[in-house]
C-alpha cells in the first residue's frame, strides 16, 4: 500500500514538471513550483493601464501567428487570465526588472516598469510549448528578474545587402524575443546608401545602386555584373522606428564617417578630396557597366567589392556641411539619444596627398593626419551634441584624441573599449572574437562567410566586463553589441543562418547574472529553443548533435 502510494506520488509529481522550463536568457531567479496553466480562448489577457496595450498587442500577434488563437482583452478577470500589471514595484529589481507567477489560477506579470512588463511577457512566450496547438499548457513557476547591462544590442549591416522593410522588423522581433534593447541600423556603406535624405535626393538616386557584386571571397574572381539596390524613405523609417518603440528597442542610425563613403562620393563626387580623379580598381573588381560608364566620364562609383578604400570624405566646409544637412533629417526619423558615426577604417592616402589638408593640419596645428580624423569627429560631434544627441563611433576615434562625450564601440578586440573606459568614457564591447555573428560557426562551415570562426561556446563565454578594469572603471562598460556584416549575407534566410542559435547565448550574455550562466545547462535549453526556431519560421545552423 505504502509502495503503491510512493508511486502515485513520483507519478503526479513527474507529471506536475513535464512542462519544460527552459528560459533563454536565464532570468535571475525562477522556482518551479506543482501543478500547471492552459493557455486557450477562454483566457483573458487582462490590461488596465495603456502602457501595457502594445506588450499586450505583441502577446496576442505571437499566439496568432504561430499558434492560430488570441486572447480577449479585459480590464478584469478573477480567474483563467494572464494579467500584466505595470508600475507594481517589485522589491529589491531595476526599472526593467518584473516578476512572474504562474499557477493553476493564471499568470500574473508585474513590471516595475512597462518594459519590465514587457520583459516579463518574453518570459511567458518562453515557457509556451514549441508545438502549435489550441491548449497550450504552461509550467507553474515564479520568477523574479532583471537584466545585468543597460544596453544589449545587435547590429545589422543593409549597406552590403539591402533588407526589405519586412525583415527588419523580423529582425527586431528577433531581438525582442531576446530581451535586447538596442538596434544597430548601419544604413551607409561603400556599397550603398541606404537612407532617404531629401536635400540630396542624389545619395538615393545613384548611391543606393551599384552594378554588381564581386563573386566570392576574391577580387581576382571578377563581378557578377548583376545590380543591386534599395533604400528606406523617410515615411519606411519612422514606421519601423514606431514598430521598435513598441518593442521597447531603440534604433541608433549609422552614418559613417569619413571612411567608407563611396557611396555618397559617387553621388556627390565634390565630398572627395580629388573628384575629378576616377575611382581607381582593377577591371577584375567592377562590372562590364561601370567600366563602361567609367570610359564615357564618370568619375566615381558605388564600390562593387568589399574591404576599405582610399577614396574618403574631404574635410572642407562643403563637405560639414552636407553632413551637418543629413545629421538634421537624420535626428528628425530617429529619436535615440545615440547617433552612430563610424569612424572606422578610414585611410589617411588621400589626406596626405591633398594640398588642402596638409595646409589645413599645418592651419590648426594638428600633428598629422590621425589629428585631422580626431578634428573632423570631434567637429561633427559638437554639431550632434548640439542636436541633444551623443555621438557613438567605431574604436578607431580614440586615434589622434577622443571627441569629449563620445561613447566608444570597441571592436579590434578590448584594447579600445578598456582604454576608452579608463579614461571615463562609456564604453559598449563588440570584439570581433568573441561577437560577430559573420563569422563561420564551425570549422567546416559550408556556407560562404567572412571568415573567421566563433562558435555558440566561445560566444557564451564571452564577459563584457574585461578583467584589466577595476570595479570604478568597469561601471563605464554599457553592455556589448553583435554585429551582422551582410558582404556574404544576400537574403534574410541567409542571416537568419548566421545569428541562429548564437544571438541567443549573446542575449543571457547581455541579460543573465555572470554567476548564473551555465554551459551545460545552456547547451539543454538551446535545444528546446532550436524548436522554438522552427515554430517562427526561422532558418538556423543546425549542428550535428
Amino acid at each position: 500500500m505504502v509502495r503503491s502510494f510512493i508511486v502515485s506520488l513520483l507519478l503526479c509529481s513527474a507529471l506536475s514538471f513535464a512542462q519544460e522550463v527552459n528560459i533563454i536568457p536565464q532570468p535571475v531567479q525562477v522556482t518551479r513550483n506543482t501543478g500547471d496553466f492552459v493557455i486557450n480562448t477562454k483566457t483573458s489577457l487582462v490590461v488596465t493601464i495603456k502602457e501595457d496595450k502594445s506588450t499586450a498587442a505583441f502577446l496576442n500577434k505571437y499566439l496568432l501567428d504561430y499558434y492560430g488563437f488570441e486572447l480577449p482583452i479585459v480590464k478584469k478577470a478573477d480567474k483563467n487570465s494572464i494579467k500584466l500589471k505595470s508600475g507594481k514595484h517589485a522589491e529589491g529589481l531595476k526599472s526593467e526588472g518584473y516578476s512572474l507567477k504562474s499557477d493553476d489560477k493564471g499568470v500574473v506579470i508585474n513590471g516595475n516598469s512597462p518594459i519590465g512588463t514587457f520583459y516579463g511577457m518574453q518570459t511567458l512566450i518562453q515557457l509556451l510549448p514549441v508545438e502549435k496547438s489550441n491548449s497550450l499548457t504552461i509550467a507553474s513557476v515564479d520568477v523574479k528578474d532583471e537584466p545585468r547591462f543597460v544596453y544589449r544590442g545587435a547590429m545589422l549591416d543593409v549597406g552590403r545587402h539591402f533588407f526589405p522593410v519586412a525583415f527588419v522588423k523580423k529582425y527586431i522581433d528577433y531581438l525582442a524575443f531576446h530581451k535586447m534593447n538596442y538596434f544597430h541600423w548601419h544604413l551607409t556603406e561603400d556599397q550603398g546608401w541606404r537612407i532617404e535624405i531629401k536635400k540630396y535626393p542624389k545619395l538615393t538616386e545613384i548611391g543606393s545602386k551599384r552594378n554588381g557584386s564581386i563573386i566570392g571571397h576574391y577580387p581576382g574572381t571578377g563581378s557578377d555584373n548583376t545590380p543591386e539596390g534599395g533604400f528606406y524613405t523617410q515615411e519606411e523609417i519612422k514606421d519601423i522606428v514606431k514598430y521598435a518603440s513598441d518593442r521597447f528597442i531603440t534604433v541608433i542610425p549609422e552614418i559613417e564617417m569619413p571612411g567608407h563613403s563611396s557611396a555618397a562620393i559617387a553621388a556627390y563626387p565634390q565630398l572627395s578630396c580629388f573628384p575629378e580623379e576616377k575611382t581607381q580598381l582593377s577591371d577584375k573588381m567592377i562590372s562590364d557597366k561601370s567600366k563602361q560608364e567609367l570610359a564615357n566620364g564618370k568619375t566615381k562609383i558605388v564600390q562593387e567589392t568589399w574591404g576599405v578604400f582610399t577614396d574618403v570624405y574631404a574635410p572642407t566646409e562643403y563637405t560639414f556641411k552636407f553632413l551637418e544637412d543629413v545629421i538634421d533629417e537624420v535626428v528628425t526619423l530617429f529619436p535615440s539619444k545615440y547617433i552612430h558615426v563610424g569612424g572606422d577604417e578610414s585611410p589617411k592616402d588621400d589626406w596626405k596627398r591633398s594640398e588642402f589638408c596638409q595646409k589645413m593640419i599645418k592651419e590648426k596645428g594638428l600633428k598629422d593626419e590621425h589629428e585631422l580624423q580626431s578634428y573632423f569627429i570631434q567637429r561633427m560631434e559638437k554639431y550632434i551634441n548640439g542636436k541633444g544627441r551623443t555621438l557613438i563611433g567605431w574604436d578607431e576615434i580614440l586615434e589622434g584624441g577622443l571627441a569629449p562625450n563620445a561613447i566608444v564601440m570597441s571592436w579590434r578586440g578590448e584594447a579600445g573599449g578598456i582604454t576608452a573606459a579608463r579614461d571615463k568614457h562609456q564604453v559598449i564591447m563588440t570584439p570581433g572574437s568573441h561577437v560577430y555573428l559573420d563569422h563561420s560557426q564551425t570549422k567546416n562551415e559550408k556556407e560562404v562567410t567572412i571568415g573567421g570562426f566563433t562558435d555558440l561556446e566561445k560566444i557564451y563565454s564571452y564577459e563584457p566586463v574585461p578583467k584589466e578594469l577595476n570595479e570604478q572603471e568597469a561601471k563605464y562598460v554599457l553592455g556589448a553589441q553583435g554585429n551582422v556584416w551582410t558582404e556574404y549575407m544576400q537574403n534574410p534566410a541567409k542571416v537568419e543562418y548566421m545569428i541562429f542559435p548564437r544571438l541567443s547565448a549573446l542575449s543571457e550574455v547581455l541579460w543573465s547574472p555572470k554567476e548564473n550562466k551555465n554551459w551545460s545547462d545552456f547547451q539543454t535549453k538551446i535545444k528546446t529553443q532550436k524548436k522554438r526556431y522552427s515554430l517562427w519560421g526561422a532558418n538556423y545552423f543546425k549542428e550535428k548533435e
